[in-house]
């Protein structure tokens, strides 16, 4: 107990030392996700992770079977045109195009029935899998996949993760170096305890990413001229469609589903008004 209750000096000048890497961190490392305003850590160059993000993309397309012809593939090409668009007008109006720097906007759709998903890569590498075509039902219920995963890759929430961990590590170190001489005892404990915290941290951390994408999409997707009120029925079907219990909210990466619906519908008014406003 007395590890936690009366550090010893050498802890003392190692969370110092956390503290001023952490205030520094967050004084020159960070960015400004758009709509939401909120300042996110980005230590990671943002041009690294979307070099990165294609090579990925190219894997996935080389060793999947990619639809390039029919009705659906068509629908996938157009809403991801429809928000692309949607997306560099919004940046444009705000004076911060360049925030796009160095995006090459693709839009597939992989022949996989049993993935009820889609993704966004930074710099816009677009995948929708034929499995959540049957939950989307329509053009518009597809719009709110993709604003939903374009708004992940706009708001550079991969570069955020990344720095994340980058910091969970130079935490991690310090915390280590700060146990040195410590009874095998102790040191268990904390590095119990700092695990424990860093990992529901990060949980939380993927929540509040996805509520932002949730937030980020609608306005997307009402710019680009799809009804917003369209993500509330979206998610009752996505929660009608789940077969097994869910984690409890607290040890998830994302919000439960009714916690989701309730935030969309308290945004709901905002994206509307870009709705209306075409």
């Amino acid at each position: 107990m007395s590890l936690f209750l009366f550090p010893s000096k050498t802890t003392r000048e190692m969370l110092k030392k956390f503290i001023t890497v952490a205030s520094l961190c967050v004084l020159s490392a960070c960015s400004t996700v758009p709509i939401t305003g909120r300042r996110q850590l980005s230590l990671v160059p943002e041009s690294e992770i979307i070099n990165l993000a294609q090579q990925q993309y190219r894997q996935v397309l080389d060793t999947s079977k990619v639809i390039n012809s029919g009705a659906q593939a068509a629908m996938v090409k157009r809403v991801g045109q429809r928000i692309q668009q949607a997306v560099e007008q919004y940046f444009r109006q705000q004076n911060q195009s360049e925030q796009l720097a160095g995006y090459q906007w693709e839009f597939n759709l992989i022949q996989d029935d049993s993935q009820q998903n889609a993704w966004c890569m930074p710099g816009g590498k677009v995948v929708v899998y034929t499995g959540i075509l049957p939950i989307t039902q329509d053009e518009n219920g597809l719009a709110v996949v993709m604003g939903h995963e374009i708004a992940h890759a706009v708001a550079r929430h991969g570069s955020e993760r990344m720095s994340q961990q980058q910091a969970q590590q130079v935490g991690g170190s310090l915390v280590s170096a700060a146990l040195t001489g410590r009874s095998p005892a102790a040191q268990q404990l904390a590095a119990q305890a700092f695990g424990l915290s860093t990992s529901l941290g990060i949980l939380r951390y993927g929540r509040n990413q996805e509520s932002e994408a949730d937030h980020l999409g609608l306005i997307f997707m009402a710019m680009a001229g799809y009804n917003p009120q369209g993500a509330i029925t979206f998610w009752q079907r996505m929660d009608a469609r789940e077969n097994q219990a869910a984690p409890p909210e607290f040890l998830s990466t994302h919000p439960s589903n009714g916690t989701r619906i309730a935030a969309i519908q308290r945004e709901l008014p905002e994206a509307q008004k870009y709705y209306t406003a075409r």
